[in-house]
């Protein structure tokens, strides 16, 4: 009996020694993973956090239509600000590498729900500030559908050697997709 009574003291010692063990472990596990995120934020030059919202620029005529200049448009995108409905919204237009001026609004196509689907610019690329989406400036008013800015096309505007305008009509259409913004 005394045998069976110091195999169960053994065992218990035992079965706690495992159990420091495994939460010593899981300890160890837990603050790594903790530091190892509190040193790397911050340190990511492509944090969504730490972009800037774009600056934006006033391009709205007497009727309530945006007016861009071509002759402003360059490979940095520009963010016009419109706020002439109830629901504040944003155009880019960037020079493409093959020198045509692109145009869209400044929201995702997938996140714009989530109030930050909006973009800035990292070097030749744009980013989604909401899920952190890559989009070359030659895509922009190209591609349609997925994790990109939702395209203002030929048809949708009129465009001039010197001017795009695009209609407080396109505007009305899309308040939905800016009313979440933050």
């Amino acid at each position: 009996m005394k045998n069976n009574q110091k195999n169960k003291k053994n065992s218990n010692k035992t079965s706690k020694k495992n159990s420091n063990v495994i939460l010593g472990v899981v300890a160890v596990i837990v603050i790594g993973i903790a530091a190892f995120t509190f040193l790397n934020s911050g340190n990511d030059e492509e944090s969504l956090a730490e972009q800037p919202k774009p600056t934006t620029i006033s391009a709205t005529d007497e009727n309530g239509d945006m007016v861009i200049q071509v002759a402003d448009v360059t490979e940095t995108a520009k963010f016009y600000g419109y706020d002439e409905l109830d629901t504040y919204m944003e155009i880019l237009a960037v020079k493409a590498s093959d020198g045509t001026v692109r145009t869209a609004f400044n929201t995702c196509q997938v996140c714009y729900a989530s109030g930050r689907g909006y973009y800035v610019q990292n070097g030749d690329v744009l980013i989604c500030q909401n899920c952190g989406n890559r989009f070359k400036m030659d895509e922009v008013e190209v591609a349609k559908g997925g994790c990109n800015p939702v395209p203002i096309f030929k048809e949708m505007k009129e465009v001039t050697d010197t001017t795009i305008t695009i209609p407080k009509e396109l505007f009305a259409e899309a308040e939905g997709i800016f009313a979440n913004w933050k």
